[in-house]
């Protein structure tokens, strides 16, 4: 191994001595004012993709237009928990339709959920004076208490949010056809 480089060689034109390590700190102050007048001269919002200003959704057909939650707080043990979900239906709905109206209950840390569902067919009653009017559907959903594993949920805040969907059955089996945005909110677990 004759051939070995030491730190007190040359390599290829380059003298490779202590006395680098001492221009390190110049160096590096270099570059940060190199960077420094960079930034000056580019700002970072003018080097950021700018996204375009969206046009607001226009709201679904499909609306949760009332929902009461009792007992508040809920005190575990003591009866079921009552969803009472409104929803107002499309003036124009077509064909065999299924509405789901589902509820997310859970635990801030997320061990602790519970998902309750619950699907009808669509019946649009007559108008009587020959206009389509929005009809509403009343849900009633009840939580028990218990949690995803059928035990009795822990004292604390829970979340909620009420989906609800209209379905169409298909070839492939249910189809979402429209979806109302959800309701959240937090509830008292005693």
């Amino acid at each position: 191994m004759a051939n070995v480089l030491f730190a007190h060689e040359s390599w290829f034109g380059v003298s490779l001595k202590p006395s680098i390590t001492l221009h390190r700190p110049k160096l590096l102050l270099v570059f940060l004012a190199l960077c420094g007048c960079l930034t000056a001269f580019f700002p970072a919002e003018s080097l950021s993709k700018v996204k375009p200003s969206r046009v607001p959704r226009p709201e679904p057909g499909l609306k949760i237009v009332g929902l009461s939650i009792a007992p508040t707080p809920y005190t575990l043990g003591d009866g079921p928990l009552q969803f009472s979900v409104t929803v107002q239906l499309p003036k124009e709905v077509y064909g065999d339709l299924i509405l789901e109206v589902t509820s997310l209950i859970s635990s801030p840390s997320k061990t602790s959920l519970r998902f309750l569902t619950h699907r009808q067919p669509v019946l649009i009653p007559a108008a009587d004076n020959g206009e389509l009017e929005r009809s509403t559907v009343a849900v009633e959903l009840a939580w028990d208490g218990q949690d995803h594993r059928k035990q009795l949920a822990e004292v604390g805040t829970y979340s909620y949010e009420v989906r609800t969907k209209l379905l169409a059955n298909g070839e492939k089996g249910l189809r979402t056809v429209m979806v109302a945005w959800p309701k959240r909110g937090m509830l008292e677990v005693k």
